[in-house]
């Protein structure tokens, strides 16, 4: 059974860091580009960052880009989302999501799994 499991999400102020983590399961995670997007309230899923299997590539919403990170362990089945600097427009549900699609990484349909989503709130 497929499964990508989202944890780190929190309430925390402006200017703060954050980490996000993704477990997957039940899938070779070593043949799957992984992909984080957030969705605001009232607003649609939107693309935050991409890595490739491998991890030597990875691509960022110009809204991010500079200030948060996505890396990968294939060993541990993990990819994180490192977010510093956060503002209140980064408030959303955050979602990693699993694609062998890596040329269409910014296309939420694309993406052959999703986890649940954590909680992020940043106040100002």
């Amino acid at each position: 059974q497929v499964q990508l499991a989202e944890s780190g999400g929190a309430l925390v102020q402006a200017g703060d860091s954050l980490r996000l983590s993704c477990a997957a399961s039940g899938f070779t995670f070593s043949d799957y580009s992984m992909g984080w997007f957030r969705q605001a309230p009232g607003k649609e899923r939107a693309f935050v960052a991409v890595i490739n299997w491998s991890g030597g590539t990875s691509y960022y919403a110009d809204s991010v880009k500079g200030r948060f990170t996505i890396s990968r362990d294939n060993a541990k089945n993990t990819v994180w989302l490192q977010m510093n600097s956060l503002k209140p427009d980064d408030t959303a549900i955050y979602y990693c999501a699993a694609t062998r699609n890596f040329g269409r990484y910014y296309y939420s349909p694309a993406y052959d799994y999703w986890g649940q989503g954590t909680q992020v709130t940043c106040s100002s």
